[in-house]
């Protein structure tokens, strides 16, 4: 009889240890996008300059809707835009919600992604040619999410390569963009970490991040009035007053002929 209850106390213990394992690795750090896609989404406290970032896969925008678009409490202050990926490919819909943006008084910023196997200058000429930024738009972003076959050291002068290019004519230093664990792993040099950080960090209530930056994409799972289907919801780590003085000046850009 003792030998029988033993087993059923073990087995007992088995299945709890079973269930906290469970919770702790996969229900609680995916409970952010349970709710984000079946219920009342979570907003990360104590930020009140919200944004989205928005390409193609946003199809046509109804921006009469969302320049008065709210996330959370908090009306939709800026908007970023892919422009550019590689040295071919333009973004569809670029020109359209880059004018729309501005025209609806958000503030608004560009992309670029880069892709490992392509000439990084001419990635950085690309977005140049595609793309001209005004006063009162943010600095040019890069996009870094994948580091593919060159060794790690070819791949960060990669990055630092495109954006002294790009530095060299808008004068201030670009956004770069990538996810929490590619910038621990890849970007984290002294170098690189002299350039504001745009970070993805998911369905967390605190970024976790210990270095600086600027912007913070915390959910893929966003719904905001004007678009349909999800979009990236971004918040911006400071005062509206802040925000306006990391766009460009106007001494920053070349004078028009």
């Amino acid at each position: 009889m003792r030998t029988w209850w033993a087993v059923l106390a073990g087995g007992v213990l088995i299945v709890v240890a079973y269930v906290l394992v469970f919770y702790n690795f996969f229900v609680t750090p995916l409970s952010f996008r349970w709710r984000a896609l079946y219920g009342e989404p979570d907003y990360p406290t104590g930020y009140d300059i919200m944004g989205i970032d928005i390409s193609h896969h946003q199809a046509t925008i109804d921006w009469d809707r969302l320049r008065n678009a709210k996330i959370g409490d908090h009306p939709l202050s800026f908007v970023i835009i892919k422009a550019t990926e590689g040295t071919t490919l333009f973004d569809e819909n670029f020109n359209d919600n880059f004018h729309w943006a501005r025209e609806n008084g958000l503030v608004r910023g560009a992309y670029h992604f880069y892709i490992p196997d392509k000439n990084i200058t001419q990635q950085a000429e690309y977005f140049l040619h595609q793309v001209h930024l005004l006063e009162g738009d943010l600095p040019p972003i890069l996009d870094i999410e994948k580091r593919g076959n060159k060794p790690l050291h070819e791949f960060q002068q990669d990055v630092l390569t495109w954006l002294q290019i790009v530095q060299s004519v808008y004068g201030v230093p670009p956004i770069i963009y990538t996810s929490y664990k590619f910038k621990e792993d890849y970007l984290n040099t002294s170098a690189l970490n002299e350039y504001p950080l745009w970070i993805a960090h998911y369905y967390e209530k605190k970024l976790r991040y210990q270095g600086q930056w600027v912007f913070w994409q915390y959910t893929d799972c966003g719904k905001v009035d004007g678009i349909k289907g999800y979009v990236d919801f971004d918040i911006f780590n400071g005062s509206m007053k802040d925000l306006k003085q990391l766009t460009l000046m106007p001494s920053l850009l070349e004078p028009e002929e």
